[in-house]
């Protein structure tokens, strides 16, 4: 089952991605591809765990300065249907819990799709309130998730 998007809970981020969606999924499966893009530049990523299944595992660690690194995220995936479509979330950690993700919780629905160009890649962010999304969008939803969504980009492009 797919959810719609509702543009009163959920935001959005969309882009042609110049690149075979195998290329795409390869730069969301493997974990040092992954680090390579998961957070905005200049930060740098951790990957600890990512379990490209259904209960699966993510979490990452984030360096503002390459020394030290702080939890970043700690999520599980929900859906992964290859090469097409994934669905994570905070609400839920890495070791299956309930969680009280700060500032917000959210689950995120990544649709790929092929496109004469390369790849339509979607990514959903949806959240449980009206504030919630708020929140998201005033800490700056458009300009991080844009971000990452370039730097992904640029890595499967290149």
């Amino acid at each position: 089952m797919k959810a719609e998007f509702d543009p009163e809970l959920d935001l959005v981020v969309e882009r042609v991605i110049r690149a075979p969606r195998a290329k795409v999924w390869r730069a969301w499966s493997d974990p040092e591809r992954f680090a390579q893009w998961w957070v905005p530049a200049p930060a740098i990523c951790r990957v600890r765990r990512l379990e490209l299944r259904p209960g699966g595992a993510m979490v990452t660690e984030l360096s503002e300065d390459g020394r030290a690194f702080e939890p970043h995220l700690d999520a599980s995936f929900l859906v992964v249907e290859e090469l097409e479509r994934l669905v994570l979330t905070n609400a839920i950690d890495s070791t299956w819990r309930p969680a009280d993700p700060q500032p917000i919780a959210v689950t995120a629905e990544v649709l790929l799709a092929d496109h004469a160009e390369g790849t339509q890649y979607r990514i959903i962010a949806r959240h449980g309130s009206a504030a919630a999304r708020g929140l998201h969008e005033e800490l700056g939803f458009a300009d991080g998730w844009g971000a990452v969504t370039k730097q992904l980009a640029a890595v499967v492009e290149a």
